[in-house]
């Protein structure tokens, strides 16, 4: 009986310090939880993966995940997200009803997309109902990870990308508080 009773003590006290610290084990992002989130028509980058980092300056940890999709205007409405183009955006034309129609030359990379969820509360990103969510399409990446960036006089977190093709460049796709903005950022992040 003691045994038991400490294992439940064990079990609370481990769950009570992981909501105090307002997160749960990342490896909940797989692609139940990507389908969850986002619709059938998402599955989970497994080689990429995700990030983690306060993207919107609220000081609550969110996500981005590397994705793959067919249409990702699809579920837009059940499933609460909004599709942006910062990419295209940045090149002159951005509207994703129309830059999701385009099609990729190269087959490794049809379908790529950046899922980002901003977190709210204890739960942070992974919370029944988070703040926004977002479905970031046309990214041309090999890896992605969330770092700090200086804009201005100001630090934030972004989405630093490697992005695939013979230049291996790299870039930073952030939120400036109305939009996702696509910054080019030269070399290779190696």
């Amino acid at each position: 009986m003691r045994k038991i009773f400490l294992a439940v003590v064990f079990s609370v006290g481990m769950a009570t310090s992981l909501f105090a610290q307002g997160t749960t084990p990342r490896s909940k992002v797989d692609n139940q939880f990507v389908q969850q989130q986002f619709g059938d028509q998402f599955t989970l980058v497994q080689e990429v993966g995700a990030s983690f980092g306060d993207l919107d300056g609220d000081g609550v940890e969110d996500v981005a995940i590397a994705a793959r999709c067919k249409n990702p205007m699809l579920d837009q409405a059940e499933h609460g997200y909004q599709v942006v183009d910062p990419y295209n955006a940045f090149f002159g034309y951005g509207d994703p009803h129309i830059t999701t129609t385009f099609s990729e030359g190269n087959p490794a990379l049809r379908g790529l997309v950046v899922l980002v969820i901003y977190g709210v509360g204890p739960d942070t990103w992974h919370t029944a109902k988070p703040k926004a969510k977002y479905v970031i399409v046309n990214l041309p990446y090999r890896m992605i990870s969330v770092k700090k960036m200086s804009l201005g006089k100001k630090m934030i977190e972004a989405v630093y990308v490697e992005e695939a093709g013979e230049i291996e460049e790299s870039s930073a796709v952030f939120f400036d508080g109305k939009k996702f903005r696509y910054v080019p950022m030269g070399g290779n992040m190696e």
